[in-house]
């Protein structure tokens, strides 16, 4: 029996049981519902006007496929619409049981998760933007046609936060150069592998996504003006160049990417000469590194020191880099419901806080991996 839903492999109409039976909860907008009334209100016939001998009639029928065609059309193009899922929790099912049929995919997890409202949380904008990346380089093409809406849709506003609070613009070009490679990749292989929707909509999205390079390429940032102003205190007026020296290295020392701090080093001469402390650098390697990992790859300097600086960027090419998050996405071992810890879910543990689990991006998609 065909249903209409998001996505071909959606669960379809939500219903429930009230005195009078069972009755279908609308998920759609007002606007959607007026135009439907105003539809469904007229009569058994429908004249379009034109030449008056091409008239053309359209019956009942005519008019709830009609009907059913703007609901289509409005999930379609409507990519900003989050209200289709209230709960903000997924069940995460790998095969069919007694209970359940079908599995849970990777699209249904992106858009029942609400990650376009998660970008706007700083805490779990650096999580959004590395499981973005992650689904660019190796998962795109397993998308439903609605989770590529939906994910380029929030790209879009990762994009234009950027631009406006200039935060982290590094990390989006990263997702971007990795996009826009599997693109080119996905275009010119054409028919070699599946590509969900039509070829010119990626050509169109390519084009989208260089042209958003460019605005990131030319965004200029004043840095000293930046960093000032997170330091600016409105009584004395003091910046970040009047801080003590220990105060300023204390800063350094609780950076965990090399990048932060050699971007903070550019601010002012001071700040440049303690970024390039080999204390600072040595911490550095040990806290993302194990010994055995930075031994085999030793670097020594001209004067016969390691030199810890180009350890670290050496070693990020052979293994990966511990993660920092200020908030992830939770999966309950009891339950198998994935989901934000700040929203909860319906757990019917005992005690939940010893079935929860976080989940870091690469996890988030070895999950949906069958």
């Amino acid at each position: 029996m065909p249903f209409l839903g998001q996505d071909w492999r959606s669960p379809g109409w939500r219903w429930v049981k009230t005195e009078d039976g069972w009755k279908r909860c609308e998920t759609f907008s007002h606007a959607l519902e007026d135009g439907n009334n105003q539809l469904n209100d007229i009569s058994h016939t429908v004249i379009i006007t034109g030449d008056d001998e091409n008239e053309e009639v359209y019956n009942t029928e005519d008019c709830e496929f009609a009907a059913k065609k703007r609901k289509k059309d409005h999930f379609r193009n409507n990519t900003d619409s989050q209200c289709f899922y209230r709960e903000k929790w997924i069940y995460v099912h790998k095969e069919s049981t007694k209970e359940r049929h079908g599995y849970c995919t990777l699209g249904e997890a992106f858009n029942r998760l609400d990650f376009s409202s998660a970008i706007q949380d700083i805490r779990r904008f650096n999580y959004v933007v590395k499981l973005l990346q992650l689904i660019a380089k190796s998962q795109l093409t397993s998308l439903s046609g609605a989770a590529q809406k939906n994910y380029f849709n929030i790209l879009d506003k990762i994009v234009q936060k950027v631009m406006e609070d200039q935060y982290n613009p590094r990390l989006i070009k990263d997702l971007l150069q990795d996009l826009s490679s599997t693109l080119c990749i996905l275009i010119r292989g054409v028919g070699k592998s599946v590509l969900v929707g039509n070829i010119n909509i990626w050509i169109c999205r390519l084009e989208t996504i260089l042209l958003w390079q460019q605005q990131l390429k030319n965004l200029q940032m004043n840095k000293l003006k930046v960093f000032n102003s997170y330091f600016q205190q409105v009584n004395n007026g003091l910046t970040l160049s009047d801080l003590p020296l220990h105060m300023l290295n204390n800063i350094l020392y609780r950076f965990s990417d090399g990048w932060d701090i050699i971007t903070l080093g550019q601010v002012t001469p001071t700040l440049y000469m303690l970024s390039e402390d080999r204390q600072l650098w040595k911490k550095l390697c040990q806290y993302h590194f194990a010994e055995k990992q930075f031994c085999r790859h030793l670097i020594p300097s001209e004067k016969g020191h390691i030199d810890w600086k180009l350890m670290y960027f050496a070693l990020q090419k052979y293994y990966p880099i511990k993660e920092q998050y200020g908030d992830t996405l939770h999966f309950c071992r009891h339950c198998s419901i994935l989901f934000w810890k700040d929203t909860g879910h319906p757990c019917t543990a005992s005690d939940p806080n010893t079935c929860l689990m976080p989940v870091s991006p690469q996890h988030f998609i070895d999950l949906f991996k069958f």
